[in-house]
C-alpha cells in the first residue's frame, strides 16, 4: 500500500510539474517564431534565446530523473500524455532519430512557418554523420532493455514470485521462509528497477546528445527556426492527441 500511494505522489507531482513546462513551451514558441520572422536580433540575443529554450529542455530532464528515483515505472507508463503521444514513445521519450527526419521537413518547407535556411554542404555532412552515430546509440539501448526483459523473464525470477504469492495465499507471511522469499524478491525487483532505470537515462542521454549536435551544427538563425518547428511539432501532437483521447471517451 505504501508503494502505490509513493507512486501516486510521484505521478502526481509530475503531472504538475509536466502542465506548467507545457505551458512554457507553448510561451517560448511565440518568442521563437517572432525571433524567426524578427531581422532586428543580433547575434549575441539569438544565442541568448537559444541558451534559454535549451535551458528549458534540461529543465524536463532533471527533473524527470530526480523523480525516476522514487518509481521509475510511471516514466513506462506516464499518465500525463495522450494515446496518441504514447505511440511515438522510445523508452520513456521520442525517439533520437525522429529529429533527423524534422530537420529534413524543415529543409523542404515552403510554405509559411519555420524553415532552415539551405545547410552548407559542411553542415550537411556533419549531421548526417551524427545521425549515423544516434543510429548505433538507439540500438545500443535497445539491447540494454532487452536483457532488462530477459531478466523480468528469468526463470529463477518466475520461481521467486511463485513461491512469494504461494505463501500469501496460505496466508503465511510470518514464517522465515516467507521472509526470506520475500527478501529475495525485493531484491531482484530492485536490480529490475534500477536496471529499468538506467535504461531510461540512456535514452534520455541519447535524446540530448541528439539535441545539442544538431544545435551545435546550425548557425543562431538557423537554431530558431529548428526549435520552433521541434516545439511546434510537439504542441500539436499533444493537443491532437488529448483530442482524440475526449471524443474517445465521449464514444
Amino acid at each position: 500500500m505504501k508503494d502505490i500511494m509513493r507512486n501516486q505522489v510521484v505521478e502526481e507531482k509530475f503531472v504538475e510539474f509536466y502542465e506548467k513546462w507545457v505551458t512554457q513551451l507553448d510561451e517560448n514558441l511565440q518568442l521563437l517564431l517572432r525571433a524567426s520572422r524578427e531581422q532586428s536580433l543580433n547575434e549575441a540575443e539569438q544565442q541568448a534565446l537559444v541558451s534559454r529554450m535549451t535551458t528549458h529542455i534540461k529543465e524536463y530532464y532533471t527533473v524527470k530523473w530526480a523523480m525516476a528515483r522514487e518509481d521509475v515505472l510511471v516514466f513506462y507508463n506516464p499518465v500525463w500524455i495522450s494515446t496518441l503521444e504514447s505511440g511515438y514513445f522510445w523508452f520513456t521519450g521520442w525517439k533520437p532519430s525522429s529529429v533527423f527526419r524534422l530537420v529534413e521537413s524543415i529543409k523542404k518547407k515552403r510554405e509559411v512557418g519555420p524553415r532552415l535556411d539551405d545547410l552548407t554542404e559542411l553542415q550537411a555532412k556533419n549531421i548526417e554523420e551524427l545521425r549515423l552515430r544516434i543510429r548505433l546509440e538507439e540500438e545500443k539501448v535497445d539491447r540494454d532493455m532487452e536483457r532488462q526483459q530477459v531478466t523480468l523473464a528469468d526463470r529463477k525470477m518466475m520461481e521467486l514470485s511463485r513461491l512469494a504469492g504461494r505463501f500469501r495465499r496460505e496466508g503465511d507471511s510470518t514464517s522465515a521462509g516467507s521472509k526470506h522469499v520475500e527478501n529475495l524478491v525485493g531484491i531482484a525487483l530492485k536490480s529490475l528497477m534500477n536496471g529499468l532505470e538506467k535504461v531510461m537515462k540512456t535514452a534520455d542521454c541519447v535524446r540530448l546528445k541528439t539535441m545539442k549536435g544538431i544545435l551545435d551544427n546550425l548557425n543562431s538563425k538557423q537554431s530558431i527556426e529548428f526549435l520552433a518547428a521541434n516545439f511546434m511539432l510537439q504542441l500539436q501532437l499533444r493537443q491532437c492527441g488529448k483530442k482524440r483521447d475526449a471524443i474517445a471517451k465521449r464514444a
